[in-house]
């Protein structure tokens, strides 16, 4: 029985305003691909099939489009979970078509019995519990006077019993896996996560699962990464393309199970994702940059600029712009850092004639020079601007 787990897809999600659809595409027709090389009998999506509660009809078309695939081109069973990104109803909306698909969507978790599948149906080989993203605020009963340690508490508390509840539905013969989207004690958090935690505490521990369990099938944390001291592998698969510049450090992956006819796990490896579209961050001063962008080899990246200056320039960010852009490759951002400088003296109302010149005397306390003619040409124009609003 062949399992591959992924998650936090993110369909739909756009960097620094620029459409990720094709690489999302991408990923879809690769992963389909994986699956009918590797012949696997089982798809787990752990949660954030989209980006946002309401995606884009271009986004749910490459959802629906490869579960369509996935149903007509092979005979691999799946299920999928919400994320605190997606709408559960909107998951859900179409579940009991899906089914004849062999898709199982769950979005809302009701009874433990509603969330346990046993896979393949004639004749099971494995059992898996679908435990959606719960919503402290909507899927656990409100409380007065509750704080948020409280909250967190039984927050905690309800995933306990929830999990144990699902396991006690299970076929006591088959392995076991859990499916959730969820922060878990000693998870490493990157900078591309949203809302990780419920009220400000962790929301579980590894110890919280059930005993007896095969595999627990994390999503939630956009790094691939295994939750220490476990008895058996509670791992997040991570997002399958980088979300943020800072996630080009490491690989993304998913994960591909593989359980014997005796139940044994026999088969827990990585699968590198490919890199549709790469993201790169050049760091350095004025030459350096413009010497790289003339000499890399930018063709079709997505470049991070984190620019050091000794003061401000006008018009340098579209420079570099224009200097990458001549390589084949798109400047999303460019971060300018500038030396600290002391405050200087004040500046007393009666030297405050015109704007241009406390623009000017500003400039020549803040970085020891007036502003070039250009700038204040510039400033100039603002002010006209704004006088004539």
């Amino acid at each position: 029985m062949k399992i591959i787990h992924t998650a936090d897809w993110h369909i739909g999600q756009r960097l620094h305003e620029r459409s990720r659809l094709d690489e999302h595409k991408h990923f879809l027709d690769w992963l389909l691909e994986t699956i009918q090389k590797r012949e696997v009998d089982l798809l787990l999506v752990s949660g954030d099939i989209f980006d946002t509660f309401l995606p884009s009809a271009a986004a749910t078309n490459h959802y629906y489009q490869f579960l369509y695939r996935l149903s007509n081109e092979t005979e691999t069973s799946a299920v999928i979970i919400a994320g605190n990104h997606d709408s559960a109803e909107h998951l859900e909306a179409p579940r009991e078509f899906l089914k004849m698909g062999r898709i199982h969507v769950i979005g809302v978790a009701t009874k433990p019995a509603k969330c346990v599948f046993s896979f393949p149906s004639a004749n099971p080989r494995v059992v898996v519990a679908a435990v959606p993203y719960i919503r402290s605020e909507s899927d656990l009963r409100h409380l007065s006077y509750e704080t948020e340690a409280e909250r967190s508490e039984r927050y905690r508390e309800w995933l306990k019993a929830f999990y144990a509840d699902c396991v006690a539905c299970m076929p006591a013969e088959l392995p076991k896996i859990l499916m959730g989207h969820l922060f878990v004690q000693g998870g490493h958090v990157g900078d591309s996560e949203r809302n990780i935690q419920i009220g400000g505490a962790t929301a579980i521990r590894a110890s919280d699962f059930p005993e007896g369990v095969n595999y627990v099938a994390l999503g939630h944390l956009h790094r691939p990464q295994t939750i220490k001291d476990a008895a058996y592998p509670i791992r997040y698969s991570g997002s399958p393309i980088p979300l943020r510049f800072n996630e080009t450090g490491y690989s993304k992956k998913i994960h591909l199970l593989e359980f014997s006819d005796d139940g044994l796990l026999v088969r827990d490896e990585d699968i590198k994702v490919r890199v549709f579209k790469e993201l790169c961050t050049v760091e350095g001063d004025e030459d350096s940059i413009l010497w790289e962008a003339q000499t890399g080899a930018w063709d079709s990246k997505y470049i991070q600029v984190k620019l050091k200056l000794d003061k401000p320039k006008v018009g340098i960010g579209d420079e570099i712009r224009q200097a990458f852009s001549e390589r084949g490759g798109e400047v999303l951002s460019v971060e300018i850092e500038v030396p600290e400088v002391k405050p200087g003296p004040p500046i007393s109302v009666e030297e405050m004639e015109r704007p241009e010149k406390i623009f000017a005397q500003f400039h020549k306390e803040k970085f020891d020079q007036l502003p070039d003619e250009t700038l204040a040409q510039t400033f100039s124009e603002l002010v006209q601007l704004v006088e004539e609003m």
